[in-house]
């Protein structure tokens, strides 16, 4: 299908030419065409007062944005260690038998197209894929060959298999039948206590904005994203700044692998999330909201668009909320294309404001200069479910909860080798054993909390408790048993994973886990040495001088396993070599180098 000008020309002008929408320009053409031609480029730069370089440097740094046909049905398998795990390599190879073609190709027919992804936010019914957007879980090669077949029949992306999106009334029942979003255990937030709207119908009509920011900063809620910033201070920030406008950004780009809560809340609590950002923004004096969402959850977009519709009508959006005279606030969704960088609160910034997703450097901080140029709140889903529920309970009770240290619950996303995969909502101060006992995990070699970026522990670690003074995490656990080959399984899963997420911007970033996948893979190959060891020990030092959370914490992966399974680096060494020719043949390198002066190489 070929679209003129006419056509590119209408799409910017359903977003008033804006530079700053180019986003959604994008995403637009995409789903529209099924990739982005070359000839819409000038139009876009044109109609939007930019340069074609502009539009070129946004639609080259995401990952879902195709630059050629990429077939009828674009197949995205997700490659994350936990896909691995339940069975992708044979998922893959029925997939490349009946399309005919290699992952990174299309078909010759051009009808399947068939790509590798990071993960989709399905950690707890994996192996998993999007196909046109559609996701579909529990993939085994019976389903495989069925959804092709049926691509070859012609049948739509809704048709495509019979274990899901079928039967559904309304846009949530039809999710509902292909994604399982698996509450398992449900604390003070995730309960059925609350009507959403009565924090903005009630209580607000005896609140200032400073008494609401005041409850906040006396419950102690800190950020659930994974930094902890302490949430009222955020917002006193913000209120104190100046600027014409303000801006509440609800960050939903959840792309740490095995992490889904921000998926379940979206689903089953978004009245929940929206009320959040409405109250932050009668805190702050903000009047516009945006939710930005990672690409891979554009399947709730009807979903949600149907409950924001929803609560405009009943007044808990729009001018005058809930009655409350000249308290006008109203949220839209901004999608982004596939950048694990954009869950950093500046570079997610850069992507609403239609550029490529690279953090900025701070001072200054989002609330003092934010979107556009503007203060701006940036809170993750979490956080804002909690708020609406401290201020209808109030802060003296969100206190008792949790620890001494850390107040409240934490909601977390658990997957891997465990009978229970799921979303488990506990109070600060669980243990380690706690959860595993709870998820039903056995056998347990290790557990990666936190996600890629976090830590990756051993059975001599899980006493320990979960809270901001011992054991933080954003809410992603992973659970390995006894079988799985921590280092080329997971350990370098993890490294060729922040590699592909790097923005580029930053050298030790860039080049730094290239290295060190490297270093790992001679390892693994039986060509490791034992200065190897000392080099993974003291390169990662350099990665600190990045200047976003993706590149500080890129090297984590070898550096905790490292530090708390080095005997399994050392067995990899030891099988290659002789322990005792190779630590000979090592000392007599070394010492015939010192003696000319030189470095050894190895």
């Amino acid at each position: 299908m070929k679209t003129t000008a006419f056509d590119f020309e209408k799409i910017t002008e359903k977003y008033g030419n804006d530079k700053t929408r180019l986003m959604d320009m994008l995403i637009d053409i995409q789903q529209e065409l099924g990739y982005v031609p070359q000839e819409a480029l000038p139009v876009l730069a044109r109609k939007t007062d930019t340069s074609q370089a502009w539009v070129e440097q946004t639609l080259s740094f995401y990952h879902f944005f195709r630059r050629q046909p990429s077939g009828k049905y674009t197949v995205f398998l997700n490659k994350s260690v936990v896909s691995w795990m339940m069975g992708r390599e044979r998922v893959a190879r029925t997939f490349e038998e009946e399309a005919g073609c290699r992952f990174g190709e299309v078909s010759p027919d051009g009808l399947i197209g068939l790509f590798d992804t990071s993960c989709i936010g399905m950690s707890d019914q994996e192996p998993a894929a999007l196909i046109n957007g559609k996701v579909f879980t529990r993939l085994t090669p019976f389903r495989v060959r069925e959804i092709v077949r049926n691509m070859r029949s012609g049948k739509p992306v809704t048709e495509l298999s019979t274990s899901g999106y079928g039967g559904g009334r309304n846009a949530l029942e039809v999710i509902r039948s292909e994604v399982r979003n698996n509450i398992q255990r449900k604390g003070p937030l995730l309960q059925d206590n609350y009507q959403y709207g009565e924090v903005l119908r009630q209580k607000l009509k005896t609140l200032s904005p400073e008494d609401v920011i005041r409850e906040i900063q006396l419950s102690e809620l800190r950020g659930r994203g994974g930094a902890g910033f302490p949430t009222g201070l955020k917002w006193e920030f913000c209120r104190k700044a100046k600027g014409e406008r303000k801006f509440i950004f609800c960050n939903a780009d959840e792309g740490e692998p095995g992490t889904f809560k921000d998926r379940v809340l979206l689903t089953e609590y978004p009245e929940l999330v929206f009320e959040g950002m409405t109250l932050a923004a009668y805190a702050v004096g903000a009047r516009e909201g945006i939710l930005y969402i990672r690409y891979e959850y554009k399947y709730l977009e009807e979903h949600l668009h149907t409950v924001l519709r929803k609560l405009r009508e009943e007044n808990l959006l729009g001018k005058d909320i809930a009655g409350m005279q000249g308290f006008d606030f109203d949220i839209r969704i901004q999608y982004g294309a596939g950048a694990y960088v954009c869950g950093e609160e500046s570079a997610l910034l850069e992507s609403a404001e239609g550029k490529r997703g690279e953090p900025r450097f701070k001072p200054p901080f989002p609330v003092e200069k934010g979107y556009l140029g503007f203060p701006t709140i940036i809170n993750n889903v979490e956080t804002l479910c909690d708020a609406v529920k401290i201020i209808h309970f109030g802060s003296e009770w969100y206190r008792s909860l949790g620890t001494e240290a850390s107040k409240g619950t934490k909601v977390l996303s658990i997957s891997g080798d465990c009978r229970y995969p799921g979303i488990y909502e506990l109070e600060w101060g669980y243990t380690v054993n706690d959860i595993l006992d709870m998820s039903g995990a056995e056998e347990v070699q290790a557990v990666q909390v936190g996600g890629p970026s976090g830590t990756l522990i051993g059975p001599e670690e899980f006493d320990r408790i979960l809270c901001y003074n011992d054991l933080a995490t954003g809410g992603s656990f992973i659970i390995f048993n006894q079988r799985r080959d921590l280092l080329r399984n997971v350990v370098l899963n993890f490294m060729e994973f922040f590699i592909e997420e790097s923005c580029g911007s930053c050298v030790p970033c860039r080049n730094m886990p290239w290295l060190l996948k490297q270093k790992l893979e001679k390892i693994l190959n039986g060509h490791g040495v034992w200065k190897d060891l000392e080099d993974l020990e003291s390169w990662p030092g350099i990665m600190r001088i990045n200047r976003c959370g993706l590149g500080q914490t890129a090297a984590n992966p070898v550096i905790s396993s490292l530090r708390n399974f080095r005997a399994l680096y050392e067995e990899r060494i030891q099988k290659g070599r002789s322990f005792d020719e190779g630590f000979e043949l090592e000392k007599a390198v070394e010492e015939s180098c010192k003696a000319v002066g030189r470095v050894p190489l190895i």
